[in-house]
């Protein structure tokens, strides 16, 4: 319940999302190894098409993929672990990324906490160098992490919500906002 507004489309998305690719790039340029790693769910897809931009449009290759099981809030920031909770699958345990560039994607930079998470968990996998980057940033972080790359930035007020709409998890590519009814 509440007020919903259509903030962007999918055609203004998909330039966003060029655009995050271009100044990615930047970051990557003279990488040998680059791993593109998204926090489950909608940053898992979002680093899929970024990666696919940057193989593309910008030919880099032998970009490794690889995805995070991160959750702290419900999709309603509804707080479900009082502590972020990472869950590491069997084939990431072992992993080594010493001498790899890492770039961690996410759909909403909301206060911190799933983002500081990764970055710590691929540090301690020896990451040489690890860039972070979101769809939408909605400069309320509270912990000491940074955004390199931002689709958008969406000043919201706290109760407000930013929903990322990205296939295949939903049917369109959108970014809506929607304002809770407050009793």
């Amino acid at each position: 319940m509440g007020d919903r507004t259509c903030l962007y489309l999918t055609a203004q998305l998909e330039a966003v999302v060029d655009g995050m690719a271009w100044r990615v790039a930047g970051f990557l340029t003279g990488k040998e190894n680059i791993m593109v790693v998204g926090i489950l769910r909608r940053g898992a897809p979002l680093a899929e098409m970024l990666r696919n931009r940057l193989m593309k449009n910008f030919k880099l290759a032998n970009i490794s993929l690889m995805n995070l099981n991160i959750k702290r809030y419900a999709d309603d920031l509804t707080l479900i672990y009082p502590e972020t909770k990472l869950t590491e699958d069997d084939s990431s345990k072992l992993i080594n990324l010493a001498g790899t560039t890492v770039v961690v994607v996410d759909d909403v930079m909301f206060q911190g906490h799933s983002m500081l998470r990764a970055v710590d968990y691929l540090a301690s996998k020896n990451a040489a160098e690890i860039r972070t980057v979101v769809l939408v940033d909605r400069g309320a972080n509270k912990l000491p992490v940074r955004v390199d790359v931002s689709g958008v930035r969406l000043d919201v007020a706290p109760t407000d919500i930013i929903e990322c709409n990205v296939p295949p998890y939903e049917t369109e590519f959108k970014i809506d906002l929607h304002k809770p009814t407050i009793n």
